[in-house]
């Protein structure tokens, strides 16, 4: 969920469904992202800042979803006249601003904590939906917020005065509001009379971010030099590998290959149930950050860590 390669609903089952393979493929990309989150903190330890690794990723995973878009569904290039505030708000505040956010958290935060606070966009979803839209939410999405805001505390362990960087989590909670705000906005966008579909509008909404990007941050600025130097995955200056090819993996990895996958298992699996294997992602991502970075976290932040998912899921039921 953190990262932004995963669609919106609304994926056309076109043929007969495999739940096996759904769940595999889901579970598969769970494990690419919780991946790129540890290598995207490992890159940025070597010098380059949010906003750069941002602009990086979000670019190149548009020209690589261009390409893919051009030859399998041309016609989904179009524009339509109404579709242009939409897709930039979706690109600006839903793409680019969760992805910077996200990478700030990272920088402050263990990859997990980071993670799973951003985890609680689809509570703000719900509560979206429930005062926002006036739809009707069943009353679980109050337990299922009272068990996040509870796991949070656990999490942060309050009662020792709040171990967290406090910057970190504000990042985080930016982060799940952006988070919230693209799976509204694309929900609008693959349920309205003319939809687009998950692909072209995740691509298009790359694409607004990489403007946006290239307006606040010119190339002709970028720090190329910085990309010849090298990353150490593993926290280990002996084990350092060339820092562009972390790039490439953040790109084709940790962005093309997951959202393939996810694109993939809704087309076998509801998007319900592929967002409950989803939920192993900020545990996985803990243990490949206490692998990888020695981010370390105390049992109490691990059982908080399961109250904040549980209470997500609940939240996730609550919609009718």
């Amino acid at each position: 969920m953190s990262d932004l390669a995963e669609p919106v609903p609304g994926v056309a089952i076109g043929r007969r469904p495999r739940a096996a393979v759904g769940y595999l493929l889901s579970a598969g990309a769970a494990v690419f992202f919780a991946i790129n989150g540890t290598v995207s903190k490992s890159i940025m330890l070597s010098g380059i800042d949010p906003t750069r690794l941002s602009q990086l990723r979000v670019t190149a995973a548009f020209l690589v979803l261009l390409a893919f878009v051009a030859l399998t569904r041309p016609a989904a290039l179009r524009i339509r006249r109404d579709e242009w505030v939409v897709l930039l708000c979706f690109g600006i505040l839903g793409v680019a601003m969760t992805q910077y956010l996200y990478f700030v958290a990272i920088t402050l935060l263990p990859v997990g904590i980071a993670l799973l606070v951003e985890f609680t966009a689809p509570i703000m979803v719900a509560l979206w939906f429930r005062f926002g839209m006036h739809e009707r939410v069943d009353r679980r999405v109050w337990l299922g917020l009272a068990l996040a805001l509870a796991g949070l505390a656990m999490v942060g362990q309050v009662w020792e005065g709040f171990t967290l960087d406090l910057t970190g989590v504000l990042a985080g909670l930016g982060a799940a509001a952006s988070l919230a705000l693209y799976f509204v906005l694309g929900d609008r966008q693959v349920r309205r009379p003319q939809p687009r579909d998950p692909v072209s509008l995740t691509m298009w909404g790359f694409g607004a971010a990489a403007l946006f990007w290239a307006v606040v941050a010119p190339w002709w600025s970028f720090p190329w030099d910085a990309l010849t130097g090298a990353g150490h995955p593993f926290g280990d200056d002996r084990a350092g590998v060339p820092l562009w090819t972390l790039v490439v993996w953040m790109v084709v990895l940790g962005t093309v290959v997951p959202f393939s996958m996810s694109v993939e298992a809704l087309r076998n699996i509801r998007a319900s149930q592929a967002s409950v294997i989803g939920m192993t992602e900020p545990l996985i991502a803990s243990a490949i950050a206490w692998f990888a970075l020695g981010e370390v976290l105390a049992p109490v932040q691990i059982a908080g860590t399961f109250v904040v998912l549980a209470g997500v899921l609940l939240a996730e039921m609550s919609r009718a």
